[in-house]
């Protein structure tokens, strides 16, 4: 058996070479890998030098580089042209013609003068009938100014209203002479809407009228010299009677009753001694001042047999300019939003 001491020298030993073996694989490696850089360092040297060797008889650092030296430094001499550019565009000589189409008809003669196309008569199956008479034939429309279905005639010294045409909406006729309006004025004017005839010396209303109008809601009179209302059509919303000479005995009896949907009423500045009985349930404004009212009735305004009515509607109401004391009838108001203006001592 080998004692231990001699085994420990052993293995001591061989730990050293192991230890001088690996040192020397590293230090190959490692030269390698220097060597490597230190190669292309040089090659990138002697290419330096190589290109710097063209210019040795130029001296850079004085040189002063102008359009006429350039040559010196570069030759110019063995440069190609990389393109050719010659064939790109094509020449092009002043003062000559067009070329001449394959097809000389396919282009017209330049020198020649074309003749005008004569016009030929419309071909008609039938006899030719004359065109019906426009709307703006019409008087109304020669002497007011017909827009649309509106004929405006103000101000133009008119004494009755003319005829018009059967699509009218819209009428105004202020500021006029007129003195009479006749039940003939509007037949067959189904689609009239507002008729305006304020400041006229209208005296006189056919009884038939306005009444006969399905689609009238605006009806205009103020300051004219009526003493009768003519009946009303039940499609009225608005009427305009204001600066009139109506008296009580001019209206005929209950004469708003059937007019359901009337919400502005307006006869001020009349000679009315009472307030037109039965109202319309969806009146909204009233307008009766400088009249000559001096009374009321309990049930002018409210149902006295319902104390639980409210017209809600009804919240201008307009009785000044009467002898009337409204606080003499306290419980003709309880339906009401809101008292009516006037006297009230």
């Amino acid at each position: 058996m080998v004692p231990s001491a001699a085994f420990g020298a052993v293995t001591l030993a061989g730990c050293r070479m192991w230890t001088l073996a690996w040192l020397g694989i590293t230090s190959l490696c490692l030269g390698a890998a220097w060597a490597v850089p230190a190669m292309k360092d040089r090659r990138k040297a002697e290419k330096l030098k190589a290109d710097f060797a063209l210019y040795e008889n130029v001296d850079l650092d004085n040189y002063d580089l102008t359009l006429d030296n350039y040559g010196e430094i570069l030759d110019l001499s063995n440069y190609e042209e990389l393109y050719d550019y010659g064939d790109l565009g094509p020449k092009i000589e002043v003062g000559t013609l067009a070329p001449r189409p394959k097809d000389p008809a396919a282009h017209p003669n330049v020198g020649a003068t074309a003749e005008t196309p004569k016009l030929q008569p419309p071909i008609t199956a039938g006899p030719i009938r004359p065109a019906p008479s426009p709307v703006q034939a019409l008087p109304s429309c020669l002497l007011c100014l017909c827009i649309g279905t509106s004929v405006y005639c103000d101000d133009t010294d008119l004494e009755h209203i003319p005829l018009l045409p059967p699509e009218t909406t819209y009428l105004y006729a202020r500021f006029n002479r007129i003195a009479a309006v006749r039940a003939s004025d509007f037949t067959g004017l189904k689609k009239l809407k507002r008729i305006d005839l304020s400041s006229n010396s209208i005296s006189r209303a056919d009884a038939d009228a306005f009444r006969l109008l399905p689609s009238l809601q605006e009806l205009l009179l103020p300051h004219n010299q009526l003493a009768v209302l003519p009946q009303l059509p039940p499609s009225l919303i608005h009427l305009d009677a204001r600066l009139n000479r109506i008296p009580s005995s001019g209206l005929q009896p209950e004469a708003f009753r059937d007019l359901k949907q009337l919400q502005f009423l307006h006869l001020s500045d009349n000679q009315l001694d009472y307030i037109p009985t039965p109202l319309p349930e969806n009146l909204r404004s009233l307008h009766l001042q400088n009249n000559n009212i001096q009374t009321m009735q309990e049930d002018t305004f409210c149902n006295s047999q319902d104390p639980s009515q409210i017209r809600r509607a009804l919240e201008d109401i307009r009785l000044d300019g009467n002898p009337i004391n409204l606080s003499l009838f306290p419980n003709a108001y309880f339906c009401l939003p809101r008292l009516p203006t006037g006297q009230f001592f």
